[in-house]
């Protein structure tokens, strides 16, 4: 079952209208499924132009994650170019950001310091 706001409605890429199994028809591959590329902008100006099957344009979604940098994009490259999302908590984090949650400074020392040691102990690393 495909996600309620999927542009591509159960269907998988490649996926052609009329397709059917491979030993049947002359031309099994069908007709290529019209597809329609949607431009979004974010608030840094970021432009994601996701692939969807030519659907209705209302049922194309109005919102996207940007591919850059994780807030939330617009179709209307205007709408509120200065102005940032309200913060819900679920926003895009960095490997670092998730790093910094599970270790503390002190933890973060104590690694770095090991790891010196075990490359010193090596000779890859002179003092």
């Amino acid at each position: 079952m495909a996600h309620s706001s999927s542009g591509f409605r159960g269907t998988r890429v490649g996926v052609t209208e009329g397709a059917g199994l491979k030993n049947q028809g002359e031309d099994p591959l069908g007709e290529r499924l019209p597809r329609i590329c949607v431009s979004y902008w974010c608030v840094q100006g970021h432009e994601t132009r996701p692939v969807f099957i030519k659907l209705p344009e209302d049922q194309i979604p109005e919102v996207w994650d940007c591919r850059r940098c994780g807030k939330t994009a617009s179709r209307n490259p205007d709408s509120a170019p200065g102005q940032e999302p309200p913060d819900d908590g679920d926003g895009y984090k960095s490997h670092l950001d998730y790093v910094k949650e599970r270790r503390s400074s002190q933890d973060a020392e104590e690694v770095l310091a090991g790891a010196l040691r075990r490359l010193r102990a090596r000779g890859g690393l002179a003092d």
